[in-house]
């Protein structure tokens, strides 16, 4: 983890989710595993795309899946932190779009990491690219950087 590199703030996203760590989240160095910022990440942009009306999860005939993901890793979080993930669209496509997700550790102004996530919308039934239906593409846009 490094203190020098781009650490993006709160101002830098346009929407946030407040999540909890919980005690199984750390790993023996007392650091919140690897594998729980992505969930964090997947959590806010569900959260997200639900509240939107976009998302049902069992009907919707229109389903984003992710393509590609990263996190760079700035400073821990330790259970019991509470984390925001802030949201925001860097590229809206005609099938694709990516999300830029900031981790924020209690109430602290800089991420704590700092990642994206590259969904591919697809036809549940045939699993083949489509367009973003305009109903998520008009949410998406709200979060455009």
């Amino acid at each position: 983890m490094s203190s020098k590199a781009y650490r993006p703030r709160r101002e830098d996203f346009r929407c946030f989710y407040t999540l909890g760590t919980r005690w199984g989240d750390h790993d023996s160095y007392g650091h919140v595993q690897n594998i729980v910022y992505y969930s964090f990440f997947d959590s806010a942009i569900s959260h997200f795309l639900v509240e939107q009306g976009t998302l049902d999860i069992d009907s919707s005939p229109v389903i984003g899946l992710i393509v590609e993901s990263s996190c760079t890793f700035l400073s821990p979080i330790t259970f019991p932190d509470v984390v925001t993930v802030g949201l925001r669209i860097s590229h809206l496509g005609n099938s694709s779009a990516r999300y830029e997700l900031g981790i924020f550790r209690n109430d602290e102004s800089e991420a704590s990491a700092l990642g994206y996530v590259v969904y591919v919308y697809v036809d549940r039934a045939s699993n083949a690219s489509v367009a973003i239906p305009e109903g998520v593409r008009e949410a998406l846009r709200r979060l455009v950087d």
